[in-house]
């Protein structure tokens, strides 16, 4: 089904998780540690990265921040022991598109796994009943995963893809954090309504480079979001 990259240190961990992958259809690909990973990235192309956090030689944050620097927006799990470590990856903006805390279930990946394969294959499918979304200067082809904005291609992960093309697809209407995660991710896993604020951040951050006016991203106070109707 999907070609997986397993970057964890621990031996064990690496020998029970490649094995419920398989077992699921999956082909599962591993590296010791986020080094590893990052020539392996480079080398080959996979649907989904899985990266423990704490690694020799290159973490998982670092491994994810090149990852996005270089443009590739391939799908981010990150395996972390610690909440706290949550606070850091979101204060860093590094751009990965979930997270599992340990200890976890198998049955917990796999979910994970599956609602982020199934995210990016819906960008895919062949049922999409429209091609692209535009507004002003903004545009977003839906099957290629491409933005643009002002004529020059802005890099995002698939989860703000996602993000922005609910917003963009409906100018003007006020999304509340709640259901832009529930668009973004594409299922029901309970994660913090922050992460919200943090794709926003990034997807601010990113169309401003292009043009450091960029106001097309409206906070509503109390309420959530909302893109700007086009002059």
């Amino acid at each position: 089904m999907a070609k997986i990259l397993f970057v964890e240190d621990d031996a064990a961990l690496v020998d029970l998780l490649a094995l419920a992958l398989e077992d699921a259809g999956h082909t599962v690909t591993s590296a010791r540690d986020g080094a590893e990973g990052l020539e392996l990235t480079r080398a080959e192309r996979h649907d989904l990265v899985i990266s423990d956090v704490n690694m020799p030689r290159l973490d998982g944050f670092t491994l994810c921040r090149r990852l996005r620097e270089a443009s590739n927006p391939v799908p981010i799990i990150l395996l972390t022991s610690r909440d706290d470590e949550i606070d850091q990856a979101l204060g860093l903006d590094l751009g990965a598109d979930d997270y599992v805390i340990k200890p976890f279930s198998t049955r917990v990946l796999l979910a994970r796994v599956a609602a982020l394969l199934r995210r990016q294959a819906l960008h895919a499918g062949a049922e999409r009943a429209r091609a692209a979304v535009a507004i002003g200067p903004l545009e977003l082809d839906l099957d290629r995963l491409d933005v643009r904005y002002r004529g020059a291609p802005i890099a995002t992960t698939l989860t703000e893809f996602r993000l922005l093309e609910a917003l963009a697809a409906r100018p003007g209407v006020v999304f509340s954090r709640d259901r832009l995660l529930e668009l973004a991710r594409g299922d029901d896993s309970r994660v913090d309504a922050r992460l919200v604020d943090t794709y926003i951040r990034r997807l601010r951050r990113k169309l401003e480079a292009v043009d450091p006016a960029f106001d097309g991203i409206e906070t509503v106070i109390g309420a959530g979001y909302r893109y700007r109707d086009a002059p």
